[in-house]
């Protein structure tokens, strides 16, 4: 029987299937500005989303913090252990496995229970977004959790600024808990390979991986290789016309070859050329671009899907993260038909199904 949960209670219908909350943003003392990733773009790509009159504040779903009980659905309880305390000589607060997943070393130096509150309380708030955008998403047919994506993260390893495995626990709450869904299809599109859900799902044929990624950066773990079903390795300073080709292509075979109950959608920005982790040279059109060609094949396939940012270590990010929904919503493929949360999960493959698409437009040259 599961366990009970603050995750899946009932969304106003005035709600678009949007999750954030400004628990989100990590900003502790000036630390976070030790590691490229921008700890603050969430709350950037909400003001932009309501500068632009998409949204407002009454309009989006307050992300929820996972609780030990939750993030148990998935990690061993050894690994949340060693989140909160590491044993050390003469020093059992110091935050040694936390400060080895964020990149960050002077975290190691900080009492747990400020590491606990400034750092791993806003990723747990981000994983709690990702558990309730996935029962969103088949409610509604389409969800964005504006954070989340911590795909080098599996049930009891994190790595790469990843502490909890949001990707593995929101596709395990919907397993158990939601009638009808019973396969899902991770499309992974950071630049990074995901190895955390590779490892989690490697045995589970239940769930189909997709990842396109540089072969020649982190994480390079060829044990979780064996878990994908669909592999892109891609070589440094990978333009648009080849990137986007490939992704379109494979993106259609993946959805052809198993047809699932719903798509998680990893889409980082850490393609953007100039990334300095991502060795790609994707221009920002071509990031918009490849989030439009992933919704419309899941439109296309009828296929509720949710989408979670990820990696993206540069200040224009936000932006581009924007712009990528502003320009799915010009184009239908996140509707507000589909946002009411007046059909039942019953009536949105109907909705999926009627919705008339738009013509795709032509790839970039």
């Amino acid at each position: 029987m599961p366990h009970r949960t603050e995750l899946y209670q009932d969304v106003p219908s005035t709600c678009w299937p949007i999750v954030y909350s400004p628990g989100y943003n990590i900003t502790f003392m000036g630390l976070e500005k030790l590691h490229p990733f921008d700890a603050g773009k969430w709350g950037k790509v909400i003001n932009f989303l309501k500068e632009e009159k998409l949204i407002a504040d009454d309009m989006i779903v307050a992300a929820r913090e996972a609780t030990e009980e939750d993030l148990l659905v998935v990690h061993t309880r050894r690994y949340l252990n060693r989140l909160k305390n590491h044993i050390l000589e003469s020093s059992p607060e110091w935050s040694f496995v936390v400060a080895t997943i964020t990149e960050i070393p002077p975290v190691l130096f900080l009492p747990n229970f400020l590491v606990q509150r400034k750092v791993l309380k806003p990723l747990r708030t981000q994983t709690g977004g990702t558990i309730m955008a996935g029962k969103l998403a088949v409610d509604r047919g389409w969800a964005i959790n504006v954070g989340g994506g911590f795909h080098h993260c599996s049930s009891d390893k994190g790595g790469g600024f990843c502490a909890y495995a949001d990707i593995t626990l929101s596709i395990k709450f919907l397993f158990e808990r939601v009638e009808g869904v019973s396969r899902a299809t991770i499309i992974d599109l950071d630049a990074h390979q995901g190895n955390g859900h590779e490892r989690d799902f490697m045995y589970d044929n239940r769930v189909y991986i997709m990842d396109v990624y540089n072969r020649y950066i982190y994480p390079g773990d060829g044990f979780a290789k064996r878990a994908i079903k669909r592999k892109i390795e891609l070589d440094w300073g990978t333009e648009d016309k080849e990137y986007l080709q490939k992704v379109e292509m494979h993106v259609a075979g993946a959805l052809n070859e198993l047809r699932p109950d719903v798509v998680i959608y990893n889409a980082g920005t850490d393609i953007l050329d100039g990334d300095p982790l991502g060795g790609l040279a994707i221009s920002p059109q071509g990031i918009v671009k490849r989030d439009e060609i992933v919704f419309r094949a899941a439109r296309t396939h009828r296929v509720p899907i949710l989408m979670v940012t990820s990696g993206g270590y540069q200040k224009r990010t936000a932006r581009i993260i924007a712009d990528s929904i502003l320009n799915l919503h010009s184009l239908g493929l996140i509707d507000k038909n589909l946002a009411t949360g007046e059909a039942k999960s019953s009536e949105v493959e109907l909705m999926l199904r009627t919705t008339p698409l738009l013509e795709a437009t032509q790839l970039p040259v």
